[in-house]
């Protein structure tokens, strides 16, 4: 997806939000937005995922989208099942499978029991996992989300975190915003900020070769060379013939997988979280 010369305002006279936005949202990639409140990130995010229009300037070749909006409507008269179970066939699914996958995913986030309660009467943190579901069960080629995981429990926020990077390794795109600057550090293929109605692109740890930011989860295991693995993990030499994978956390059960069912699949010796991703820019102390 393009966006070409975008600018966006409200009103014919309106200040302009966003002004000559030039962007790529390539396959397969974890964009990150930044900027300071009412700096124009959800509008940014509403033109990705197509809920409001460009006023100058044009987006093109936008894949098939999900969006979690930084408000989640709850007063819908909808259960969670229900909502969740329309937004599926919204998304183009038929028969049974809305309904299977919208029951997984509440699963998935530990609120099965809330499936038959009417949207209105469930707590913010569980309205939020459903505002979430309804874009995950879709498997989207791109994932919009607007400060996601605001009112997610910790648990709820790792799931969420595992997701992003599921959707990833399978080839779609996801764009987001969230206020704390640890999310997903470490994972992102990109990082821009919003200001003066413009992007400016900013350092990622993933551009900056070994940046130390974020939990990562470093797996010692053997197998097969040349393996094109998940997650995008820095590699070393291990002990007895092993290799040392490190990625950062969101990407650990994903590498974990792919690893696991690889043919033939890898023996794995060890998996170690760590507090962030090494440095590989820096030199090594000296033995003494």
């Amino acid at each position: 997806m393009k966006l070409h010369k975008v600018g966006r305002r409200y009103g014919l006279r309106g200040p302009w939000v966003l002004r000559d936005v030039d962007l790529e949202v390539p396959r397969g990639a974890l964009l990150r937005f930044e900027g300071t409140n009412g700096s124009g990130k959800s509008t940014l995010l509403r033109l990705c995922a197509g809920i409001d229009a460009p006023s100058t300037g044009r987006v093109t070749g936008r894949p098939r989208t999900a969006y979690v909006p930084e408000r989640f409507p709850a007063a819908l008269p909808f259960t969670a099942l229900g909502y969740l179970s329309h937004l599926g066939r919204v998304h183009g699914l038929r028969g049974a499978e809305p309904a299977r996958r919208a029951t997984e995913w509440l699963e998935r986030f530990g609120a099965v029991g809330h499936a038959r309660t009417p949207l209105a009467e469930l707590s913010k943190g569980t309205s939020q996992k459903v505002a979430v579901a309804q874009a995950l069960l879709a498997e989207p080629e791109l994932l919009v989300l607007d400060e996601a995981w605001t009112g997610l429990d910790r648990t709820a926020r790792g799931i969420l975190d595992r997701a992003v990077a599921e959707r990833v390794t399978a080839g779609g795109t996801v764009v987001f915003v969230d206020h704390d600057p640890a999310r997903l550090a470490g994972a992102a293929d990109a990082c821009y900020r919003v200001v003066d109605a413009g992007l400016r692109p900013q350092e990622t740890a993933a551009r900056a070769a070994g940046a130390t930011t974020g939990p990562c989860v470093t797996v010692v295991a053997q197998g097969p060379p040349g393996a094109d693995l998940p997650g995008a993990p820095t590699t070393a030499p291990g002990p007895d013939g092993t290799t040392r994978f490190t990625v950062p956390a969101a990407h650990s059960d994903t590498l974990l997988h792919a690893l696991l069912t690889a043919r033939p699949p890898w023996h794995i010796h060890a998996v170690t979280p760590e507090e962030a991703r090494p440095d590989r820019t820096a030199p090594r102390p000296e033995s003494p």
